[in-house]
Parts: structure tokens; sequence; C-alpha cells
């Protein structure tokens, strides 16, 4: 789920705070190095297919990224390569130069046996790959015997020359603003907030923001394969990943090798419906945990003796805090109503995470609103020395290169009565959420992308029927979409966003079956 500004469409996995930073640079253009990763001259795209990366052991991973220590060595002792490609600013323009493309990468363990390079991307948009990868490796233990695991930040994001807006302490007080607002005051202030957002980010990343779209990171990708000597792409895509992934089948259908999409992006939905759909999504994953805290009766800290009771006490707490916020902790800063409601959708991406959920809410009940601010900090890239990393700059940027829809105060106000019907809850912030890319100076591409890929090797297309983030639905419009004999749809029947990393038998083997030795599963297969 979105802060509040661009709607956030797509989204990421999880969030992790493990980094890793790029320490090689490929000299493979000509030119002066400018600030944030951007080279002038030309990009030869024959010389950059070609170019030898220099891995090197990685460090820690840059502010952007989301600061924290250098990945940890792998089970067996491997340690964790980065490097960094450079790839055209504007593949239709060669005389704009390029930018460099942060990579990391853990070597296949069966030389022998070796398949690849299997690439991850995690979703957001905006996740940094190279912090998500280290972060996430032992849930893809199983692959690495055979397949060299492979991630990037793709351009924009991370340490690939990253969309820079607002600084920390502006950051600070944008995502705490009023993002529902119920007045004219607070929609004049919410539209300013938005100006303002967007303006920082022409002033400070305007050479780059109309390069950073899905079709240029899918063409990134297929250099990628190039660079890394691969005839096909193996490939992992989770959330905003599905997408990327599947533009790349769309333009180079005959590349790819096996791959796999996960919490699925529905292909089908412009912002709107997207956004319609996550509140639904978001609604449905809180009352699944709502009907868990109903179960446990005693036991829960949250009254209630059905789902209506119990989530009512969050109706109220978010409709008090929308006058009076709480403080949260010693830091000096308050809980809003917006990040209170930014943190519980946080808290619904992991049924893990349901507990702290839980305990957010009941301290909040208590006036201390500290566990549901740290959830959405989480959710906003903020570390706990008041740092961003540039995920939801990044993340607008995406957005608002890729979708044409620009609403007006009137058009998003019409919608606000749909919405609060799909959730009491999420309905006001998704609803306002459609006026994110109303004042950004880049136009979109499209109102849907086109992920119609024949001739593609098979795609396995994972839905889980509780994602609240890529609602279940979006699995199957995404096999409907890839087009005959490609998508192959497997379901699971579980809660939390995303089946791979939820830690299902059944899903792993059926995925690992796919990747390692060519089984594709059955069509229709259902994992529970």
């Amino acid at each position: 789920m979105e802060h509040h500004r661009a709607p956030r469409k797509r989204t990421r996995a999880a969030a992790f705070s493990a980094a890793a930073v790029l320490l090689a640079v490929v000299g493979c253009s000509s030119g002066a190095k400018d600030e944030g990763g951007l080279t002038s001259g030309t990009a030869d795209a024959a010389k950059l297919a070609t170019q030898k990366l220099n891995w090197k052991v990685c460090a820690a991973p840059t502010a952007a990224e989301g600061t924290g220590s250098a990945p940890s060595p792998l089970p067996g002792g491997a340690q964790w390569k980065c490097a960094t490609m450079k790839v055209p600013l504007d593949y239709a323009n060669p005389e704009a130069g390029t930018l460099d493309l942060a990579l990391i990468r853990t070597e296949a363990t069966d030389k022998a046996h070796r398949i690849g390079s299997l690439v991850f991307n995690f979703g957001g948009p905006g996740g940094s790959g190279v912090s998500t990868l280290p972060a996430a490796a032992s849930d893809y233990e199983g692959l690495r015997g055979r397949y060299d695991l492979v991630s990037f930040d793709p351009r924009g994001v991370g340490a690939s020359a990253p969309v820079q807006c607002e600084n920390d302490s502006q950051l600070d007080k944008y995502f705490a603003q009023d993002a529902t607002p119920d007045d004219a005051s607070k929609e004049e202030a919410y539209i300013e907030g938005l100006k303002s957002f967007a303006t920082a980010c022409q002033d400070n990343s305007g050479k780059v923001l109309p390069h950073v779209g899905t079709t240029e990171a899918a063409r990134d990708m297929d250099l990628l394969r190039q660079v890394l000597g691969d005839q096909k792409l193996y490939y992992m895509g989770i959330s905003y990943g599905t997408e990327l992934g599947g533009v790349y089948a769309h333009l180079f259908p005959k590349n790819v090798g096996r791959a796999v999409f996960d919490a699925v992006v529905d292909p089908t939905n412009d912002v709107e419906q997207s956004a319609i759909g996550q509140a639904k999504g978001f609604q449905l994953a809180l009352d699944n945990f709502a009907q868990d805290c109903v179960n446990r009766g005693d036991k829960c800290l949250l009254r209630g003796a059905n789902v209506h009771e119990v989530e009512d006490v969050i109706v109220k707490l978010l409709a008090q805090l929308n006058t009076k916020p709480i403080p949260a902790g010693n830091s000096g800063r308050q809980l809003t109503q917006t990040q209170a409601t930014n943190g519980i959708a946080q808290a619904l991406y992991s049924k893990e995470y349901w507990r702290l959920l839980e305990e957010g809410v009941d301290e909040a009940e208590g006036g201390q609103g500290a566990l549901l601010l740290a959830l959405s900090d989480a959710m906003n890239g903020r570390a706990k020395d008041g740092t961003y990393s540039n995920i939801q700059a990044a993340n607008a940027a995406i957005n608002c290169a890729d979708f044409k829809e620009r609403y007006s105060l009137d058009q998003t106000k019409a919608k606000l009565p749909e919405f609060r019907k799909a959730s009491p809850v999420f309905g006001d912030f998704m609803a306002w959420g459609l006026i994110g890319c109303t004042q950004w100076p880049v136009a979109g591409q499209w109102t849907t992308p086109d992920v119609s890929a024949p001739g593609s090797a098979p795609i396995v297309v994972v839905g889980n029927t509780g994602d609240p983030a890529t609602p279940y639905v979006g699995a199957k419009n995404m096999v409907d979409k890839l087009g005959p004999g490609v998508g192959v749809e497997l379901t699971y029947k579980g809660q939390g966003h995303g089946a791979y990393n939820s830690g299902n038998r059944c899903v792993q083997g059926a995925v690992n079956a796919y990747l390692l030795e060519g089984k594709v599963p059955s069509a229709g297969a259902v994992c529970q």
C-alpha cells in the first residue's frame, strides 16, 4: 500500500533492512560523470552489451538504499559481490549518455550443474534489490546450488541514479500531514504538499525523471542478461516485479527462460481500479486479522466479540487521531491519522506482523503511538536515525512515469463514496491517493501495461487468496493477458503478501521444480 501520495499500484514483498552498495564502476562510455550516477556522452549499445563487470565484496548500503551493515556471508562462507553496470539513460537517444545500475550477486555452489543467473525483482516499485536479496536469501537457499542469485537497484532506485526529492526533515512533515482532508483548507494543504514534493523531485532529479519507467527497467534487464552471459533470462518477480516481468516478456518473449511471478499485479487494472482493489484487499486482510483476534478471545488485546467490533476499535482510533495526534515515544514525534493508517497497512503485509498490529493499536488506544509510527516508518523507508531511503521518491517517480491518469480534486472527491464502501478503514486513504501524480512534471506512458507474450516459455504465476496488496484475481488476469500457453497459474490459499516467502512447502516445491528441473506445474494447481 502506498503512502498517501502517488497511488502505489505495485507494492514490495517485504521491508528488509540489510543492504549492500556497489563499489566498481565499469568505464564503458565516454564523458565526465555527473552526480547521481549519470554520465554524459554516447551510449553505444553494442559495447554496453559486452561490458565486463568488476565484482567486489559489497560494502554497507548507501543512504538511498536504506543504510545498515554490509551483507553477511552466506552458509558456507560465500561473500556477496557487487558491481556496477552501465545502461543508456534514454534508449531512444544514445547521445543522452548512461547511468550506473547497481548489482549484487552470489555464485552457484554446484558449478557442474549450473543453469545460469536467476534475477530477482522484489517489488515496490522503488525497492532496492541490492538491499533485499541478501536479507531474503535464506528463502532461496534451495536455488543457490544451480543458479547465481542476482538482483539490482532499478534505475532511479537505491544506488542506481536515485531519484531525490525532499530532505529528511521535509519528509517527516510530508508523511505526517493529513492524507484524507475533510475541509477546504486541509484539501489546499494536501495539494500544496504534493506540489512541493513534485517540485523538489524535478529540481533534484529532473534529468532522470523521464527515464525511470517500467519499460526502461525491462530493457535494462535484457542488457543485464547479455552482460551476465545468459542466453535466456531466468527470473523471479515479486509484487511490482511481476509487472516488470510481464513487460519484459512482452518486449522480449523469445528471451524468457524459466520465470516465476509471485504476488501478482493485475495488468488489466488502471490506477483507479488498482486503488480500489487494494482498498478491498487490505480490508480483507484486516477482516482476517480481526477474525483471528475474535478466535483467540481474551488472549487478544483488542476488545470485540465479532469482526465488526474489533474493527470498530480501529475506526474510532483513527477518527480520534484525525483531530488529536498522540505522542510516539521519546522522540518528540507524534502519531497522526495518516501514519497510523500507513502502519496498520504495513502490518497486514504478513501474518507474522499481526501481533505487532494488535500491540500497536492497543498501545495507541492507551495514548502511545510509537509502535504504529515505527511500522509506518518502515513503509516509508525511514531509519531510526531519521534518514530516509529513496523508496517512496522512486515509487512516485516510477508510478507517475508509467501511468497516464491525472485526477482533479473534484474527480477524486467524487470517488470517495465508492472507496468508503470498499473499506471503512482504507477507503479514504486510497481514494485520495488517486491525486498523487496530478502535480508530477512528467507524463505517464500507459493506462494499463501490455504483457502479452506470444512465443514466450511458460511463466509460473502464483496467486495468494489472502494477499492484501496484490489481490488474488490479478493472477488469473495475468495468465489471461500473457496469452495461451504462456501463463500457468498456481494458487496458494494463505495470508499475507506473496506465497513463496510464506514458507509453504507446496508452493516452494512447485516453484523449485520448475526453476531447477523445468517441470511446469499442472494448470490450476492449488497449495494450502
